[in-house]
């Protein structure tokens, strides 16, 4: 293609959308690009938005700019990059007097803190947001956003168990809305019924829950969040009556709603009352494929909000510098290459050194174990490197939210005694039962498949599977260390023996988890043995 075809290329598509802007106006295109493009194709209003900020004049068109890119981030899911452009926003009012969009980036900051755990935050952006809005002279502007406030306030006494002050916040949220013209709010209308709703289900009031709950469906058209939570709301009334037709019949509508949703809050909310269904109905099986879908999205909400909390106002990225950065992280990735290649020669010399050595470090330090542990269970290796590396890599540490978690899910003697039962579980060897799923072991310890999930993946940083993998590989391990006999069996054998269903998947998880195969791992040992004679082995008891 010829140069001068090129740059004229160039110049139309970085005209389009200034004449855009000419031909709409700025908050014309704003709109358009919210509700139009992004419908069909965020990237691309993402793209428009940042050329809307690049060639806005006036402070406040960036504002709108950069407030639009946040909610473009929000629909895309992307919490973190949302509040950065939120956050960037509120830097730039604190500059000129501008209360209805001082108001407006408020009420979208504490509903962003909101949505990823870190309710302070959200508060602290709320009653800034509601001293603003009370100065916005167009009253129906004014109604709308003092609602949308209010409705983030009566989360936040919700939170804090005060409920008495939630139905306080939402009525002052209803009222808000009706001094504005409510059928153009009607979704945040609806949305204050769902909240009630939810209020007097927790106050066990669940006539007027469902009272509220039937307002908040006769004013959604179409599926949404809030649709889902009324559903899920609905079906949870019926669980606590122990209607079990009823109560599938709305928690499929829910998870309708929330398998095709990116709220990780209506997730959890869905899968924890499905969960508890198929356990009133007595069908474990798909009771724990709940309890694991509960826990990833409860995981997942952690996870973003530690994200989130670790990221100050100096961490964020401003639109005006992007060329320049997407420079530099090409240059960055240039210079990480190059030092890759040469890692990669590096590591290829050293492997078998570094092999060897990582092998002996393993031995010694199972050898130092069985000495000081006596008569003890071989299992119990959490502060060894050994046992701390998985089979899966399954982050599970939730954090400073563990309390709240903990409260949330179960008392703090349930949990003792969950960590109680495990031990004895671990001193046995039932782990190597072939039938070993989560819903077994929950039958065996006499509890629910919620639970137990919850319970291994705090305090074993594990997923169920791993867990028990785990044990097995160490059980094995311990018998290999100990009684020469077992370096003489076949591969087959030894899987047999740690409850395994197949050679090859015993071989895969023995090398996962030791780094060596079984044959080599073996091989080590009687070579290890022969060199140290003089070492006893204590009986595996």
């Amino acid at each position: 293609m010829p140069k001068s075809l090129l740059k004229l290329l160039f110049l139309f598509i970085t005209a389009v959308p200034i004449w855009a802007q000419k031909k709409y106006g700025f908050d014309q295109i704003c709109e358009r690009t919210s509700i139009q493009t992004a419908q069909k194709d965020i990237p691309g209003a993402l793209k428009t938005a940042d050329s809307l900020y690049m060639t806005a004049q006036k402070p406040l068109d960036k504002v709108k700019s950069l407030l639009l890119s946040a909610e473009l981030y929000h629909s895309a899911g992307e919490f973190k990059k949302s509040i950065c452009y939120g956050e960037n926003a509120h830097s730039l009012l604190s500059q000129i007097n501008e209360v209805e969009w001082f108001a407006r980036v408020n009420e979208f900051l504490a509903k962003e803190y909101r949505l990823v755990g870190l309710h302070e935050r959200s508060k602290k952006y709320t009653l800034q947001g509601i001293e603003a809005a009370k100065g916005i002279t167009d009253s129906q502007k004014r109604g709308e956003i003092l609602g949308l406030l209010n409705q983030e306030m009566a989360y936040y006494e919700m939170e804090r168990g005060s409920y008495s002050d939630a139905v306080k916040y939402i009525q002052y949220s209803l009222d808000s809305f009706e001094k504005d013209n409510p059928q153009d709010n009607e979704r945040a209308v609806a949305a204050s019924y769902q909240i009630l709703g939810d209020v007097y289900f927790k106050l066990k009031d669940y006539t007027v829950s469902e009272s509220y709950y039937r307002k908040a469906e006769s004013m959604l058209k179409n599926k949404c969040c809030v649709l889902g939570l009324v559903y899920n709301g609905m079906g949870g009334i019926r669980l606590k009556q122990k209607n079990w037709k009823d109560a599938e019949t709305y928690l499929k509508k829910a998870e309708n709603i929330a398998d095709s949703s990116k709220s990780l809050k209506l997730k959890k909310a869905v899968y924890s009352n499905i969960n508890d269904y198929y356990e009133g109905t007595g069908d474990n099986f798909k009771a724990s494929l709940y309890a694991v879908k509960y826990v990833r999205a409860y995981d997942s909400l952690t996870a973003r909000s530690r994200e989130v909390s670790l990221s100050g106002p100096e961490t964020l990225v401003k639109p005006s510098k992007k060329s320049s950065q997407i420079s530099i992280v090409k240059n960055a990735a240039i210079i990480v290459l190059l030092v890759t290649l040469i890692g990669i020669v590096i590591f290829f010399k050293t492997k078998q050194r570094k092999q060897r050595s990582k092998f002996r470090n393993i031995i010694r330090t199972q050898l130092q174990m069985i000495s000081s542990r006596g008569e003890s269970s071989p299992l119990k290796t959490e502060n060894s490197d050994f046992s701390n590396i998985s089979v899966e890599e399954v982050d599970d540490r939730v954090g400073g939210s563990d309390k709240r978690r903990n409260e949330s899910l179960m008392t703090s003697e349930t949990e003792a005694k969950l960590l109680e039962l495990l031990e004895e579980f671990e001193k046995g060897d039932l782990y190597n039962n072939k039938n070993m799923s989560l819903s077994f072991l929950a039958a065996e310890l006499n509890t629910n498949t919620k639970y137990l999930s919850y319970v291994i993946n705090q305090h074993k940083n594990a997923d169920v599977k791993t867990y028990v993998n785990r044990l097995r590989i160490n059980y094995i391990v311990d018998k290999l260390i100990n009684d020469e006999k077992y370096r003489q069996y076949k591969i087959s054998i030894l899987a047999d023996e740690c409850g395994f269903s197949s050679h090859s998947k015993f071989a895969s998880v023995f090398k996962a988890v030791t780094d060596f195969s079984p044959s080599s791992y073996i091989k080590y040992l009687d070579a290890e043995n022969q060199s140290d004679k003089n070492v006893h082995f204590p009986e595996n008891t």
